[in-house]
């Protein structure tokens, strides 16, 4: 019998795992023996803090760059022998703006069984908060690094938003949080709305919806910070109630 792949949620913050994990999941992470993880430092607070009963039994095998789709392959051997394994990667939604994609990818492709558990999305949570299209949205992940190529890159953006009626999500590394919403600022239509849901789940958690020219004049600082960005033109919706 070929065991299961569970996708595990962790936390976006440093809250504590009663506040994001149901008790179903956590009864579930701690029956568990194998794991890949993304982190093995961090995915071991994260197991010990969800009540894993045997951190020093537990076998962890580290997802990183440096290992090639045969290596990786070689992670879900256990799954083949029937034990069931747990993929952790480093905040949020296994698999979504991720790496451990490629472990999903691998699963179905050998046969086994994959099960996705409830849990933070960040993603999702910002987009729930943002009080934009929720029936029509786009995640685009990163933007391009050089300002030049990112205003373009925001500007269309814009535009898709205005004519699709459909709300733009994406995410930057933390520490270019602030030159990212300077341009997105500085090149969007005062009435386009932008969302910024900052630390999502932690203590000190900002999640505001604003138009440009309101941002403007109340620039929040996010440098360091994890932060999602929702988009949402209306020039659609103006046209639309012009006709």
């Amino acid at each position: 019998m070929i065991g299961t792949l569970y996708l595990i949620p962790s936390a976006l913050s440093e809250c504590e795992t009663d506040e994001i994990l149901p008790l179903k999941v956590k009864q579930i992470i701690c029956t568990l023996h194998f794991f890949i993880v993304e982190n093995e430092r961090t995915a071991r607070r994260f197991l010990v803090k969800a009540g894993y009963p045997s951190i020093a039994n537990a076998q962890l095998m580290v997802l990183d760059k440096h290992k090639n789709e045969s290596e990786l392959s070689g992670f879900l051997d256990a799954a083949m022998k029937g034990s069931d394994i747990g993929l952790i990667t480093e905040a949020g939604a296994p698999a979504v703006a991720d790496p451990g994609a490629v472990m999903v990818k691998l699963a179905h492709e050998k046969n086994i069984r994959v099960k996705p558990l409830v849990g933070p999305s960040s993603i999702l949570l910002a987009l729930m908060a943002s009080g934009m299209n929720g029936q029509s949205f786009s995640f685009h992940g990163y933007l391009p690094i050089e300002s030049k190529d990112r205003i373009a890159k925001i500007k269309e953006l814009e535009r898709i938003s205005g004519v699709l009626d459909q709300t733009q999500v994406f995410i930057e590394t933390p520490y270019r949080n602030n030159p990212l919403l300077a341009d997105i600022i500085s090149c969007c239509s005062a009435r386009t709305l932008l969302g910024i849901a900052s630390n999502i789940t932690a203590s000190d958690e900002r999640i505001e919806t604003h138009a440009m020219e309101y941002w403007k004049s109340h620039l929040p600082d996010i440098n360091k910070k994890p932060t999602v960005f929702t988009l949402y033109s209306i020039a659609r919706a103006k046209k639309t109630g012009n006709n």
